[in-house]
């Protein structure tokens, strides 16, 4: 995490101006199962993965069985490499929640499931409870690819992959469980639209959006539009050490 000054320019740019809380963008996107430079899902690693979860009895059970063995198996970080490939995150064993959440796309496109994510730019504050004595140095925003998978007809952003409604307790975000852990056990949304209920009154994330930028055929589009939230020389610094730091810890 790093302040604005050192986040790429466009970004800032945009910092500055983001008032506006929705970007006009095409009204429908698609998705797509085919690979990417990031979601690589034809890398042996990551065909080794996607053979784990085969067979279930529908394609729902099949992405959150991929999210519990990916949960369990890669040690959640704060590593600040959105662009990293999904096969480098599996042989490094860890992962920030954003890497983690693109191999479970990757599971996804690789068997048959297409995929989107939702770009969002998130308050900044909203990660203060993790970095309590960094919080100058936390962007004025962090950009979010969040998922979408094309179940029965309809897109499923990963926070109801486990189902729609309260569940058990908001995300706080604080300690080592991230918003990848979170869905697991409890809603998390960003647009507003969940009845959280009496037991899940924080599951409503949108008052942290300050920009939507709507939908992308993939994570690689939104990078490639919309940059990442550090440049490159913040990211080579500061990478040996949040690439390892435990979530938590």
């Amino acid at each position: 995490m790093t302040s604005r000054l050192l986040m790429p320019y466009r970004s800032a740019g945009r910092a500055a101006r983001s008032d506006v809380r929705r970007v006009t963008r095409p009204p429908e996107v698609r998705g797509s199962t085919r690979a990417t430079e990031i979601l690589d899902w034809t890398d042996p690693g990551v065909t080794a993965l996607v053979n784990r979860v085969r067979g279930r009895a529908s394609a729902s059970e099949t992405l959150r069985v991929a999210h519990g063995i990916i949960a369990r198996e890669i040690r959640p970080v704060y590593s600040v490499e959105d662009r990293r490939r999904v096969s480098a995150t599996l042989r490094l064993g860890r992962g920030s929640c954003s890497q983690r959440m693109a191999l479970l796309e990757a599971v996804a496109r690789a068997v048959g499931i297409r995929t989107r994510v939702r770009g969002l730019l998130v308050d900044g504050v909203f990660w203060y409870p993790r970095f309590p004595r960094l919080k100058p140095l936390v962007p004025k925003q962090v950009l979010l690819a969040w998922p979408e998978f094309r179940l029965e007809g309809a897109w499923v952003p990963i926070g109801e992959l486990f189902g729609k409604g309260g569940g058990d307790g908001a995300f706080t975000n604080r300690g080592g469980e991230t918003l990848f852990d979170a869905v697991a056990r409890t809603t998390v949304d960003w647009g507003g639209a969940t009845a959280c209920g009496a037991t899940g009154g924080g599951c409503d994330l949108s008052a942290q959006v300050r920009t939507d930028l709507g939908h992308f055929d993939s994570r690689d589009a939104l990078f490639a539009q919309q940059g990442q939230t550090l440049c490159f020389a913040a990211r080579t610094v500061t990478e040996p050490v949040l690439g390892r730091w435990s979530a938590g810890a």
